[in-house]
């Protein structure tokens, strides 16, 4: 069960926030490839489909053409070119997404191996609102939680005060 596996906070943190917003009746499109946070979905009784690893920058054919009632954006945002287009497409009406808060006293993140995994955006959480609203979403609901580490040193000692993840519940504005 994930209460015994990296990255609890993150994932109680998250499970919690959803459980909170959405109903395990609705249904769930999950932005980005199976993970195990897709199995902790499933197991406190979600309905919950991925992508398949398409590059959304460039394919949102699969959030088009969802019928789910909810589209769930867990630390993806930021590994997009352009979210806004990607917020735009969605057609469910509720959003839940989270972001890596950007860090004054970190850079951006970004794999030595993995040219994928690299993070183009690290949101403030005002900046954040800003792309939802812009985006025609209003928002309900927001939390921040911190990313302590184990290790020694200002940067890990800072982490233990300074949140590093944001997530928003939001709903489509009808016009």
């Amino acid at each position: 069960m994930y209460e015994k596996s990296f990255p609890n906070k993150r994932y109680k943190h998250t499970i919690t926030f959803l459980k909170k917003h959405i109903s395990t009746t609705e249904t769930i499109l999950d932005l980005g490839v199976e993970n195990p946070f897709t199995k902790v979905m499933q197991e406190h009784g979600y309905n919950v489909s991925n992508t398949l690893g398409e590059d959304l920058d460039l394919d949102i054919s699969a959030i088009k053409n969802s019928e789910a009632d909810v589209i769930s954006a867990f630390e993806i945002f930021e590994h997009l070119l352009s979210p806004f287009t990607v917020l735009k497409s969605i057609k469910a009406d509720k959003l839940v997404a989270s972001v890596p808060l950007k860090l004054w006293f970190s850079p951006a993140y970004r794999s030595k191996t993995d040219m994928l995994d690299r993070h183009y955006h690290e949101f403030e959480d005002w900046q954040f609102d800003w792309l939802l609203e812009k985006t025609g979403w209003k928002i309900i609901a927001t939390e921040k939680w911190t990313n302590p580490t184990k290790k020694l040193g200002i940067r890990p000692l800072l982490r233990f005060f300074t949140p590093r993840y944001y997530i928003v519940y939001a709903e489509k504005i009808k016009h």
